[in-house]
């Protein structure tokens, strides 16, 4: 790694580390005015799935994808957008919700996102889907709340982000 990319990451890790600070106070909300292009590749990752064994194969393929930009968040963006089902993975907290008696390995996918977020991945949520499943105080202090997840997917295309879905 050059000296250039050492700083450039340097500062990414330290904005970044701000942005979790403020966010562990409470979930932040985004609008859609909010959402911007950041990098030279941004990607869209969506999880509207119940299958844990797909979000972590999505998990590793965000991985993947970072590793050939050297996991640089200067050379790309990536954000998951989770809505429906795919918001059991989000949660610190389980019980109470209709997936409460569903055995999900939440230190496991806690792990493995929070190892994401060093590299500037970012995890929005469906605001709808919080509300309707009474989701408010279940969320891990770094999911940003969207307005509505397929909405988000939408605005952030016509910005240009990439769209994959792990099959």
């Amino acid at each position: 790694m050059d000296r250039r990319s050492f700083f450039k990451i340097g500062a990414a890790a330290v904005a970044m580390a701000a942005a979790d600070k403020m966010a562990s106070a409470a979930n932040v909300k985004l609008r859609f005015e909010d959402m911007k292009k950041h990098a030279k590749i941004n990607v869209i990752y969506h999880a509207d799935f119940p299958q844990e064994k797909r979000f972590k194969t999505m998990l590793r393929n965000i991985t993947n994808h970072l590793s050939v930009y050297d996991f640089d968040p200067f050379q790309i963006k990536i954000v998951v957008v989770s809505h429906g089902a795919g918001a059991k993975f989000l949660l610190k907290d389980l019980s109470g919700t209709k997936w409460a008696k569903e055995p999900i390995d939440q230190k496991a996918l806690r792990t493995k996102m929070e190892e994401l977020l060093q590299y500037g991945v970012e995890f929005y949520l469906c605001g709808i889907t919080v509300k309707r499943a009474k989701l408010v105080g279940k969320l891990y202090d770094f999911v940003k709340i969207v307005p509505s997840g397929v909405g988000t997917v939408a605005h952030l295309q016509s910005l240009g982000y990439a769209y994959i879905k792990v099959q």
